[in-house]
């Protein structure tokens, strides 16, 4: 029998090596098939700048690869989220979707589409992440404080869940609304983040989404041990120096950032941030120094599995990923529901 530090230690090299594996077979497989022959083969020219790509390796090099590794951060970037939330709260059943983060940043993506060139907003490249950006503070914003109770001033847990709720729906029908007024091409870039797809994928979605993951998980990372204290108890963390209240706006303001950020070039995946946390905590507790880490790697692995299986459930064709990721997270989060007895 391992014992519970050699488990700890087997983690994460073993989560390293299904990265790997899941990212070969996001690499290799979809619409249409490539050899790891053909991969060496296109990195080779590309790097030596000696001779023409071929089709297949074109494919790969413009299309294949930046989506695997968008696909890599994304996933990495919700559960993150998911973990931050979860210990902010202290309870394993809130996600980023669950409390209007995603719904808001589509919101504001949506906006843009529809708006932007009417007002002529044009920050660059970095528009549409911030469009994303501003609808997932506002949206978050909106549900943390409609679910404080006035006396107290703190959210429980199930009003914090029907306020979410509640602001999702609300701007989900702002986005439906947008849909509604725009034009063909709009209405198609709105339709797309609410199914949620990496089918748009780039080397600019790439290096945005990139260096705002990285940032932000280096940044949660600092704050690990905080978050361990939280989860005895605010008065006790207070009591330990830890100021509470702005422990909570950095970690709100790092989840935000993330998530509005990915769902700016994917759209509305939802259950990520509440599949993995779940997962690993099975495998080793609540510590979230382990969370955060090995959460980063997990969400990366599970999103590039859901994406090979949008991709390969009705090939040639693609499902969206927000349907795989549902279709595997409802169920869990069910389960969690029942064993936290929200039902009444």
């Amino acid at each position: 029998m391992l014992g519970q530090g050699n488990k700890n230690i087997l983690v994460f090299p073993t989560l390293v090596g299904a990265l790997v594996v899941a990212l070969l077979l996001s690499m290799c497989f979809g619409a249409v098939n490539i050899s790891l022959d053909e991969i060496v083969s296109a990195f080779g020219k590309v790097y030596s700048n000696a001779g023409e790509l071929t089709l297949n390796e074109r494919i790969f090099m413009g299309i294949r690869l930046p989506r695997a590794i968008l696909c890599l951060f994304v996933g990495a970037s919700l559960a993150v989220g998911g973990v931050l939330l979860q210990a902010l709260f202290r309870n394993p059943i809130v996600e980023p979707g669950l409390v209007g983060t995603s719904s808001g940043a589509a919101f504001g993506a949506a906006l843009y589409f529809v708006l932007g060139a009417v007002f002529k907003v044009n920050a660059g490249e970095w528009t549409l992440p911030i469009a994303a950006c501003a609808g997932g503070i506002l949206s978050t914003a909106l549900v943390f404080t409609l679910s404080q109770s006035g006396q107290s001033g703190r959210s429980s847990i199930v009003g914090l869940l029907l306020t979410g709720i509640a602001i999702n729906a609300l701007f989900m029908s702002g986005v439906g609304f947008l849909s509604y007024i725009a034009r063909d091409p709009q209405a198609r870039s709105i339709t797309f983040w609410n199914l949620g797809t990496l089918s748009g994928a780039s080397w600019h979605a790439v290096i945005i989404t990139g260096t705002s993951t990285v940032l932000c998980i280096a940044v949660a990372m600092r704050y690990t041990k905080h978050l361990n204290a939280l989860m005895i108890g605010e008065e006790e963390a207070q009591h330990l120096g830890i100021n509470i209240r702005m422990l909570k706006l950095t970690v709100l303001a790092v989840n935000v950032v993330m998530i509005a950020v990915a769902t700016a070039f994917v759209g509305v995946i939802s259950f990520v941030g509440l599949i993995v946390p779940h997962l690993l905590r099975i495998i080793n507790g609540s510590d979230n120094r382990f969370l955060v880490r090995n959460g980063a790697l997990a969400g990366a692995i599970l999103l590039s599995i859901a994406d090979l299986a949008a991709r390969m459930i009705l090939r040639p064709a693609e499902l969206p990923i927000g349907i795989v990721t549902s279709i595997i997270g409802v169920p869990v989060f069910i389960i969690l529901l029942r064993r936290k007895n929200y039902f009444f």
